[in-house]
C-alpha cells in the first residue's frame, strides 16, 4: 500500500477490522496515525480551506484554514451542522447539487456564500472529487473551498461599468443621427445622403444594442446572440421581412461582438439597395438568404427574385460596394461573388467562421 493509499484508507476508529478480517497491529496503527498526520499536516499548508466527508456526505475533517476563516469552534461543523455556515438563500442549490454528487459520485462545484468570521459572506468555490477504493464503491470526500469574493466584486464592478460605457456608446448613435437630421433640413443638397447615412448608423446602432453587455432590465428579448437573431433585428424595419418577402435559412450559430457590426452593415446595405433599385422595391419581390456552414468558413447568400430585369453590372462602383468589400474581405477575412442576373442580384460570400464566432 503506497504513502497516499495509506491517507486515503485510514481507519478513523482503531476498532475496525481491516480488510484482511482483523484489527491492524499495534505497528500497523502507528503507521496509519502517521500517514493520517501527514495528510493533516498537508492540508493544513494549503491557502484553501481543505474538508473530507465520509460516503454518506457527513463532515469528519477541515482543516485549519476552515477554522481561521470561519471562527468556528472546532468541531463544531462537523456532519451536516456545517449547513448553517452557507447563507441561507444558497443553502438550497448547494444542498442539491452537493446530493446529486452523493447520490451519482459526480464531482461536486458550486458557488455560494460562506460566513466569514467577521460575520460577513464571502463568496467562495465549492469542490470535491470521491476517492473510489478497489471495490469501486466511494471511500470519502476530498473537498475544497476557494475564497473567491474579492474576484467577483470585481467582476461585478466591471460589468457594471460595461454596461454603462456601452449604454452611453448606444445614446452616442442617437445624437450622432439626430445632428445628422439637423444638417439635412438645412442643406436640401445633404438631404438624400444624410437619409443612407442615418441609415448605415442606425444598422450600427442596433448591431451595438445586439451583442453589448446587458443588464436583467435591459435584455432583450431574442436571446443569446446568433447569426439568423442578428439579421432578424436588422431586418425588423423593413416591411418586406414582416411580409415574409425577405426569409433566412440554413444553419445558425454564435455571433462576436466584433462580427457583428460588419454583418450589419453588409446586409443592410443589401436590404437598403434593394428597396431603392431591387426585388424589394416591389410588392411582389422576393429575396433569400441562406447560411451554410462549410468546413472552417461560413457561406452567406443573398438571391433576388421578382425585381426590375437587370441589364449587367452597374457602370461605377458606388460606396456600397466598397463597404461590402471592406467588411468582407478585410473584417471577416473572407470572399465574396456578385452575379447581376435578369432576375436579380445574387451575392455569394465566404466568411471565416472564426472570424464570425470567436469573441
Amino acid at each position: 500500500m503506497s504513502f497516499f493509499d495509506e491517507i486515503l484508507n485510514f481507519r478513523l476508529s482503531p476498532d475496525e477490522d481491516d480488510e484482511r478480517g482483523k484489527a491492524p497491529s499495534l505497528g500497523e496503527r502507528g503507521a496509519l496515525q502517521l500517514s493520517g498526520d501527514a495528510f493533516h499536516a498537508l492540508a493544513d499548508t494549503m491557502p484553501q480551506m481543505v474538508w473530507s466527508t465520509l460516503p454518506n456526505g457527513d463532515h469528519d475533517y477541515y482543516n485549519a484554514r476552515w477554522y481561521e476563516f470561519t471562527g468556528a469552534p472546532l468541531g463544531s461543523t462537523d456532519g451536516e451542522a456545517w449547513a448553517d455556515m452557507f447563507h441561507p438563500d444558497d443553502q438550497p442549490i448547494a444542498w442539491k447539487r452537493w446530493q446529486r454528487s452523493l447520490d451519482t459520485g459526480e464531482p461536486y462545484e458550486v458557488e455560494y456564500r460562506l460566513r466569514h468570521r467577521s460575520g460577513e459572506y464571502h463568496w467562495v468555490l465549492g469542490r470535491a472529487l470521491p476517492i473510489i477504493g478497489p471495490d469501486d464503491t466511494i471511500q470519502r470526500w476530498i473537498g475544497t473551498c476557494t475564497d473567491i469574493h474579492e474576484a467577483k466584486r470585481i467582476a461585478s464592478h466591471n460589468e457594471i461599468l460595461s454596461q454603462e460605457l456601452s449604454h452611453r456608446i448606444k445614446n452616442i448613435f442617437a445624437i450622432i443621427s439626430g445632428l445628422i437630421g439637423m444638417t439635412a433640413r438645412s442643406n436640401e443638397s445633404f438631404r438624400e445622403p444624410a437619409e443612407e447615412l442615418r441609415g448605415r448608423i442606425a444598422a450600427l446602432g442596433r448591431a451595438h444594442n445586439f451583442v453589448r453587455p446587458h443588464s436583467e432590465d435591459s435584455q432583450p428579448e431574442f436571446g443569446d446572440p446568433t447569426l439568423q437573431t442578428l439579421l432578424s433585428e436588422i431586418f425588423a424595419s423593413y416591411p418586406a421581412f414582416t411580409d415574409g418577402r425577405l426569409s433566412i435559412s440554413g444553419d445558425d450559430m454564435a455571433v462576436s461582438d466584433r462580427a457583428a457590426t460588419p454583418v450589419a452593415l453588409v446586409f443592410h446595405e443589401l436590404a437598403t439597395n434593394s428597396m431603392k433599385h431591387g426585388a424589394l422595391g416591389r410588392d411582389d419581390g422576393l429575396v433569400a438568404v441562406t447560411i451554410a456552414r462549410n468546413g472552417d468558413f461560413v457561406d452567406l447568400g443573398w438571391k433576388e427574385t421578382g425585381g426590375p430585369a437587370l441589364g449587367g453590372a452597374p457602370m461605377r462602383t458606388g460606396f456600397g460596394s466598397k463597404l461590402i468589400d471592406m467588411a468582407i474581405n478585410q473584417q471577416l477575412g473572407g470572399s465574396f461573388d456578385r452575379q447581376w442576373a435578369a432576375t436579380g442580384l445574387e451575392l455569394n460570400m465566404s466568411v471565416q467562421a472564426s472570424r464570425l464566432t470567436d469573441h
